[in-house]
């Protein structure tokens, strides 16, 4: 059984674990990679969406609707996003399940793709389906599959054939 938490536009929570985070990313399947460094995984976590209904036997939150989920300055949005939790002493995230044109961003990284997976206690986030991957200076990776390991800061794609753009350092002759 389901009941309707909120209808709201923004809500603030506050949260002990990190949320969705990109990794830095050089070439090549198995990619040279760094966890976000300088994230502020304590701060408090923003979201809003146009609708909230938190489902007490499922140990879950769904939210709908224009979803914006904000912690310092990573961001993830999407058109719908499930919260997974485990109940003790304290409420913990186990899991957040967004979908819908997800897109991740942080400073000049973004990642996009039909579905986000980030799986708190493992640190990995998981991007599937028409994942994309952009850094600022222009360096680009696309492939159906995108595991990015904030623990190891290793990420690695798969899913098919994939492509990428990367920038070469000019040099003055």
């Amino acid at each position: 059984m389901t009941r309707r938490f909120f209808e709201s536009r923004s809500v603030r929570i506050a949260l002990g674990v990190p949320v969705a985070g990109l990794a830095l990313f050089a070439a090549g399947q198995q990619l040279g990679a760094q966890a976000i460094s300088g994230h502020n995984s304590n701060a408090p976590v923003d979201f809003g969406a146009d609708r909230i209904e938190l489902q007490d036997k499922q140990n879950r939150v769904v939210l709908t609707g224009n979803v914006d989920i904000t912690q310092a300055d990573l961001r993830l949005r999407g058109a719908r996003t499930i919260i997974d939790f485990a109940r003790g002493d304290q409420t913990q995230v186990q899991r957040i399940t967004a979908s819908g044109n997800v897109v991740v961003t942080r400073q000049d990284q973004v990642a996009t793709g039909d579905t986000a997976i980030y799986d708190f206690n493992q640190r990995i986030i998981t991007m599937v389906g028409n994942a994309t991957l952009k850094r600022g200076g222009g360096d680009t990776l696309r492939g159906g599959r995108f595991v990015m390991d904030l623990k190891s800061g290793v990420s690695s794609a798969s899913g098919g054939r994939v492509k990428g753009t990367f920038n070469v350092p000019k040099k003055n002759n």
